[in-house]
């Protein structure tokens, strides 16, 4: 018997799956494919756009970021977040006022992105140790206005908006805490990287809209569980392309840095939620990166879409090497590795 990771299905047994669905329906303008982000269906003279994915992991935001990860799936395909039900499980023994706050969270969260709750459902649930809370999105589009993880064209520039790895330090500072003093790592910085959820923070709502009502986008992916690395390969799988990475040109934000100095972590496979990878035609790149700093969002031209057969491929000044990929995720390597089950979320 084969077991799996906590995580993600590897991407061969994930096809194997995707492999046996055969849509029939013609309102279905994209089903589930490999890199892309949601479902698009035909509804009259709108598209439907539509996402759903858990947040498994204990946290004390986790109503409040179950709406943010399954908003930024929709506004990554150029669609409006509009609507939102989520199912939340709660362990044995929870309260009142911790159900509560979860459903705050998630009320404040949607009022923030001018998003309506629809419904959902809510339980405790038996054997469960932590909350679970899955979220579905629905957005809307107009017709010929997706865009897609498929759509990154030969040529294309690679941008990334503000930096790595804002969801995966983020997480780090708030679950490991005491590993992360007992290495050294002062307080004032683990609560700098705690606060990586709202500043930089994991939306990519609004550069993603910003973006498709500026310039010609043909793609748009947020690197989630994997990191960066695994993010760009999705981009590469869907387009069926390659791409060449200027390693030097990665942000890596301060505090990410650090942490993973201290432990080994690999900022590139470091769950990256926050960031936006935008790939466009080289001649609109300086209008984009104007336009995004006029919004508050800082961005770097990270690399350029290539012919598939260069494959993925990392320049840095050490010279050129494949772009590493990983696995799972660092994060769930490093709960590992000190003693404690990983508490990660799972997007695909």
């Amino acid at each position: 018997m084969d077991y799996l990771n906590v995580g993600k299905l590897p991407t061969g047994l994930l096809r194997t799956f995707l492999d046996k669905i055969n849509i029939e329906d013609e309102q279905v303008i994209l089903g589930p494919r490999i890199g892309e982000d949601a479902a698009v269906i035909k509804c009259g003279h709108k598209l439907l756009v539509a996402k759903t994915d858990p947040v498994t992991f204990a946290t004390d935001f986790v109503g409040w970021y179950v709406v943010h990860v399954n908003a930024n799936d929709i506004a990554t395909m150029g669609a409006q977040p509009r609507w939102f039900l989520a199912t939340i499980l709660l362990p044995e023994q929870s309260t009142n006022q911790e159900a509560e706050k979860i459903f705050d969270q998630i009320l404040s969260a949607c009022n923030s992105l001018e998003i309506t709750p629809v419904g959902g459902h809510i339980e405790i649930t038996y054997d469960f140790n932590r909350p679970v809370v899955v979220g579905c999105m629905l957005g809307e589009a107009e017709e010929g206005s997706i865009i897609t993880t498929s759509g990154a064209m030969l040529g294309d520039d690679v941008v990334l908006t503000k930096g790595i790895a804002i969801e995966g330090t983020a997480v780090l500072a708030q679950e490991a805490e005491k590993t992360l003093l007992s290495v050294g790592l002062n307080r004032s910085l683990i609560q700098r990287a705690a606060n990586y959820l709202f500043s930089p923070g994991i939306s990519v709502v609004k550069e993603a809209l910003t973006a498709c009502s500026m310039v010609t986008v043909h793609s748009m992916h947020d690197p989630t569980e994997g990191g960066l690395a695994t993010g760009l390969l999705e981009i590469a799988t869907a387009a069926q392309a390659g791409i060449l990475v200027e390693g030097e040109n990665i942000p890596v934000l301060p505090e990410c840095k650090a942490i993973c100095t201290k432990f080994g972590i690999d900022p590139l496979g470091l769950l990256a939620s926050g960031a936006l990878v935008i790939t466009l035609p080289c001649s609109e790149t300086s209008k984009l990166l104007k336009g995004l700093r006029k919004i508050g969002i800082n961005a770097n031209v990270i690399g350029k879409i290539v012919e598939a057969k260069k494959g993925l491929k990392i320049h840095t000044i050490a010279g050129t090497r494949d772009l590493p990929q990983f696995k799972r995720d660092e994060l769930a390597e490093f709960f590992d590795n000190h003693g404690s089950s990983a508490p990660g979320s799972v997007h695909l």
